[in-house]
């Protein structure tokens, strides 16, 4: 697989724009600390595209806001041009997922808000807001409100306001995600047309995405983080800017490559992508199993469909097919492996031939496979049934459970955890719940027996 950049290729004779040094960002959690960056050092030179991606709970936009300023690092620090960094960064602009226009201004007063901070005559600003608009492609909509504009017109606005200062950075946070499908990709191309041709106020650009499709025709260079906590996993050079437009089979191929570095969270990266450079952080091992918050109907449907497509169908296909992005799709492959119903496997999606016997089951036989291998396979799950097993009144409030969760997890995250647990135990009816007392407990008094 060719993917030497042009761009990716001069970069290193370029200048730093900003860097991030050994940046670990932490919260504190109720007794202790959450990790959510761990020792990111990353560069952004001038004339590149950098394109981040990662699993949920990557830390992408945490990264993101902190390059621009916007949260502090815990340790490590941001450099401008070989300056520390201490408050927003001015060099940076910044477009966001919601398109946060105020309702009562026009476009062209939503677009001149960006340089209010600037000491500039009102004429300079109304030039320069008219220019950003005329290059956004938004000329005739400038005494429009945005009541009147259509989403993909409303992030143009969001493009303009960013380029109106004229950034030397440009971020961009998951800028497509809120649109359809259409408008993004004609967005997209606008883009990359803006960026290649050099029309943009701009000296380099960093978007955080889940879209890996987007991340290959968008970028010269993809930097990959692994979750839990945040750290960078590889770094790889973007396909040749003809071959991003092209979508052939080197696209498609860097496109499964990075599917398959995503499901296979233990692989070495050279041995999926040899262009790579392999990150410096070792994966964290947790103490406890980490459940996808992926709903029942969910899972089964995954099964089903995998078993349609004869038990095998490539990661990138099947997310187009069910049209699902990185974050729906990694934490559905995720649990259908906990569960052993199917294995990530090449950048496929796989059924085992426990999975093939359940997508053949029917209603009864299905709930009574998904019981047993839920509780072999979650160990929250076997917990529950253990203590509820050996309590004397086979029940116990939810409260033991949750300290012992928030342990290993943030507040909300151990609630979450012990949520999926319990939406997967009831499925399989191997204890109920009561969500009011918040009790969980055996509903028949036949509680001896071996699902």
């Amino acid at each position: 697989m060719n993917t030497n950049s042009t761009s990716t290729s001069v970069t290193a004779g370029q200048d730093v724009i900003l860097a991030a040094r050994d940046v670990t960002k932490y919260y504190e959690g109720k007794d202790q600390r959450i990790l959510v960056l761990d020792s990111i050092s990353l560069e952004l030179h001038s004339g590149e595209f950098v394109a981040l991606l990662g699993p949920s709970g990557s830390g992408k936009s945490t990264l993101l806001r902190t390059l621009a300023g916007l949260v502090r690092p815990s340790s490590g620090d941001v450099f401008v041009h070989g300056q520390s960094l201490d408050g927003p960064n001015a060099q940076v602009a910044i477009v966001f997922q919601s398109f946060a226009l105020y309702p009562w201004l026009t476009v062209l007063d939503n677009v001149e808000l960006g340089l209010l901070a600037k000491e500039l005559p009102r004429q300079e600003r109304r030039r320069r807001a008219l220019a950003a608009i005329d290059l956004i492609g938004l000329d005739g909509f400038e005494d429009a409100y945005p009541k009147e504009l259509s989403g993909g017109m409303k992030q143009r606005v969001g493009f303009a306001r960013a380029l109106v200062v004229e950034p030397e950075a440009l971020f961009m946070d998951e800028p497509f995600s809120a649109l359809d499908v259409l408008t993004a990709q004609n967005l997209r191309e606008q883009l990359l047309d803006l960026w290649t041709e050099q029309s943009m106020p701009t000296r380099a650009i960093l978007m955080v995405t889940h879209n890996i499709d987007e991340a290959v025709s968008l970028a010269d260079r993809l930097v990959v983080l692994a979750a839990d906590p945040g750290r960078i996993r590889a770094d790889i050079p973007g396909l040749p800017i003809d071959l991003r437009r092209r979508k052939g089979a080197e696209h498609t191929e860097l496109v499964d490559a990075l599917y398959r570095l995503m499901t296979s969270p233990q692989a070495r990266v050279e041995d999926i992508l040899p262009t790579a450079q392999p990150g410096r952080a070792p994966a964290i091992q947790r103490p406890y199993q980490v459940l996808p918050h992926v709903a029942i109907g969910d899972l089964t449907g995954l099964v089903g469909h995998l078993a349609q497509a004869g038990g095998r169908q490539d990661l990138y296909v099947l997310a187009r097919n069910l049209q699902l992005e990185l974050d729906d799709l990694l934490p559905l492959v995720e649990g259908v492996a906990i569960l052993g119903l199917a294995v990530a496997e090449e950048g496929d999606a796989v059924l085992t031939d426990f999975g093939r016997r359940f997508a053949d089951a029917d209603v009864l036989e299905e709930k009574e496979l998904f019981r047993e291998q839920a509780l072999d396979n979650v160990e929250l799950i076997h917990q529950i049934f253990g203590k509820l097993q050996v309590s004397p009144d086979h029940s116990f409030h939810e409260d033991d459970l949750l300290e012992q969760l928030q342990e290993n997890f943030s507040d909300a995250e151990a609630r979450r955890q012990l949520d999926t647990a319990i939406d997967w135990g009831r499925y399989a009816e191997l204890f109920a719940y009561d969500d009011d007392a918040g009790t969980l407990y055996f509903e028949t008094e036949d509680v001896s027996h071996d699902p």
